[in-house]
């Protein structure tokens, strides 16, 4: 038994979810109070053998927690974690991959429909005041996703569960992965490419869906080149990580229309600077990176945690291990 005591000690530190008050209460684990800021956790550190945390993460931590055997990330992006250290210290680190992957595709959703239906676009128009009918051979037509192409970069969990809604609307899927799938198989109607085929992809597309971790083949991604391979009409959609786009060169493609319009979770600065062009340019659309947030987060992620605890103890291969 690889614990301190008979039960892990077990923190978990967010700022919005508190993955302690998801537990059940005949969890066999101790448990401290939910630490919602750097301030509450620091004091807990000492002790400490399981952390559940992201976004507060700060590599001095591992100086402070000399009991600590894993760590859960509450979200699916680890890119944060120190992960030689973790593999010097033998410290597992597993993902949160999956538990939020019907809910990013489902914002993704509202994000296609809401372009397609022009609804930012009224809703411009509602605080203005202003009636806008439909006019006889406008460009800013209501469009429908049927038959319409959507890229899919990154297809994993979320990628997927996107690329099922998106076929469901009818439009035509492309998967854009690293490398083709171990097994081989996917579904005879997605079209699959790799990432060294983006440039004959992209000007295919209407639509291309950024779901990809954020790696060293990843950041900067999306640059001037990139975005000049795109349709003129296409939009872009990013629920990733934020520096998988260069910030700067989508800005001055989106002013020069050189793709139609940008839907925006994450940034390469979070929060979004209050002086930022993308606040106030009328082709895009911007979410507070919330694209995974749901009333089910939580308890998703508790499940999770226990699971993977369990896993520990049974010396049992982890769920979402990345070290």
């Amino acid at each position: 038994m690889p614990w301190i005591t008979d039960s892990p000690k077990l923190v978990s530190a967010h700022p919005i979810y508190d993955i302690t008050a998801a537990l059940p209460p005949d969890a066999p684990i101790v448990i401290s109070p939910h630490a919602f800021t750097e301030q509450d956790l620091r004091p807990l550190l000492a002790e400490v053998e399981v952390l559940c945390i992201s976004m507060m993460w700060r590599d001095e931590f591992l100086d402070l927690a000399p009991n600590l055997k894993m760590i859960q990330s509450i979200s699916a992006g680890v890119d944060h974690f120190p992960m030689e250290r973790l593999k010097e210290r033998n410290i597992p680190l597993c993902t949160a991959g999956g538990t939020n992957s019907r809910t990013v595709a489902e914002h993704t959703l509202a994000f296609l429909l809401n372009i397609s239906r022009r609804l930012y676009a009224t809703r411009d128009d509602q605080k203005a005041h202003h009636w806008n009918p439909p006019r006889y051979g406008s460009p800013d037509r209501q469009q429908e996703l049927e038959g319409k192409q959507v890229g899919i970069i990154g297809y994993g969990k979320i990628g997927s569960t996107i690329g099922k809604l998106c076929r469901l609307l009818g439009m035509k899927v492309t998967a854009v992965r690293r490398q083709q799938s171990e097994d081989g198989r996917m579904d005879n109607d997605i079209r699959t490419a790799l990432y060294s085929e983006l440039d004959t992809v992209l000007p295919d597309l209407d639509f291309v869906v950024l779901s990809c971790p954020l790696t060293p083949q990843t950041e900067g991604l999306v640059d001037s080149r990139f975005l000049d391979l795109m349709k003129p009409t296409s939009w872009l959609v990013n629920v990733a990580r934020g520096r998988v786009v260069r910030e700067q060169e989508l800005v001055s493609a989106l002013e020069r229309g050189v793709i139609a319009g940008a839907a925006l979770d994450t940034f390469e600065r979070e929060p979004l600077q209050k002086d930022s062009p993308l606040w106030d340019m009328a082709n895009v659309l911007v979410t507070p990176h919330n694209a995974g947030d749901s009333e089910k987060y939580a308890p998703n992620v508790a499940r999770l945690l226990l699971e993977n605890i369990r896993k520990f103890e049974a010396a049992e291969s982890l769920i979402n291990r990345v070290v």
